[in-house]
C-alpha cells in the first residue's frame, strides 16, 4: 500500500539492503572504522552490541568492501556447537576436507591459513557471529588455534561479534589469554539518537530512485517527517510501521 503512496521502487527497509545504500550515521561509521582498523592491522577484533543495533549489517558492509583477490572471507555463526564443529566449519570454509582427529584438524587449518597468506598473498578473514553463545572450551581453543609462530605474527583477521555480555565473559580468568590478544574492542551504541530523521528519509529517498528526500510525501504522522536510522533490524520494523501509518493517515484526510 505505502510503496505506491510514496512512489517507492521497492521495500525501503528490506533485510537485503545493499550496504552501499546505508545511511552513513555516526554509529555505523564508527563500527566500520573499527573493523577497517582490524582489517588493516590483522589480528582479532571484538564487535558487541544489543540485538538490532546493526552488528551483522556492519559485518556485511565489511565483507562487501573486501577484494576477493586480497581476502578470503569465512562467515561462521554456529557458535553453539562444540570445538570440533568449529574446527570443521573453519576447514570447510578454507576449502579443505576436514581431518578426523583434532590434532590433524588444528594443523590443517593453520597450514591452510599460512598458505593463503604467504603463498597466495590472500588474507583469510574469519567472522564469528553470535559468539555470546559460545562455550568456554570454544573460546579457549580460539586463543590456541590462532597462535602462529609463537604468537609473533597474525596472517589472518578474526572478528568476534555478539551481545555485550560477551565482553564480560572474555574478561574471566580462563579467557584472559584470548582477551589480551584482541586488538580492537568496539561496542555499538544501543540506538542512534539524532540519526533517525536523516536515516529514514535517506532509505526512502534511495528507494524512490530520486536524489532528494524532499521528493517524498510526508514520512510519518501528522506532518512529522521523523523516521528511523540506517537499516538495523529493530529500526526496519519501526520504519515500516511509520510508512504504513503515514500513508494511511494521509489517505484518511482525502
Amino acid at each position: 500500500m505505502y510503496k505506491t503512496f510514496y512512489s517507492l521502487l521497492r521495500e525501503p527497509f528490506a533485510k537485503d539492503t545493499d550496504p552501499s545504500e546505508a545511511y552513513p550515521g555516526a554509529a555505523f561509521q564508527e563500527a566500520l572504522q573499527a573493523l577497517e582498523y582490524v582489517k588493516r592491522t590483522r589480528g582479532i577484533g571484538l564487535l558487541i552490541g544489543e540485538p538490532g543495533v546493526g552488528k551483522t549489517f556492519a559485518l556485511r558492509a565489511l565483507k562487501e568492501s573486501l577484494s576477493p583477490s586480497l581476502h578470503h572471507v569465512v562467515y561462521f555463526p554456529l557458535s553453539t556447537g562444540g570445538v570440533m564443529d568449529f574446527y570443521r566449519g573453519l576447514a570447510l570454509g578454507l576449502g579443505e576436507e576436514p581431518k578426523y582427529r583434532k590434532v590433524d584438524l588444528f594443523r590443517q587449518i593453520q597450514q591452510a591459513i599460512e598458505r593463503l597468506h604467504h603463498e597466495r598473498r590472500i588474507t583469510p578473514v574469519f567472522i564469528s557471529d553470535e559468539m555470546h553463545f559460545a562455550k568456554d572450551a570454544f573460546l579457549q581453543d580460539i586463543a590456541i588455534l590462532f597462535n602462529f609462530e609463537m604468537d609473533s605474527t597474525n596472517p589472518f583477521v578474526l572478528i568476534l561479534a555478539g551481545l555485550p555480555h560477551l565482553q564480560g565473559k572474555l574478561r574471566l580468568n580462563q579467557h584472559r589469554p584470548l582477551d589480551q590478544r584482541i586488538i580492537m574492542h568496539h561496542a555499538m551504541p544501543d540506538g542512534a539518537a539524532g540519526e533517525g530523521r536523516g536515516g529514514g528519509l535517506h532509505r526512502a529517498s534511495v528507494e524512490t530512485g530520486r536524489g532528494k528526500a524532499s521528493d517524498l510525501h510526508a514520512v510519518g504522522v501528522g506532518g512529522d517527517r521523523s523516521a528511523v536510522a540506517g537499516v538495523a533490524p529493530c529500526d526496519q520494523h519501526v520504519g515500516h510501521d511509520v510508512l504504513v501509518v503515514g500513508a494511511s493517515a494521509e489517505k484518511g484526510r482525502h
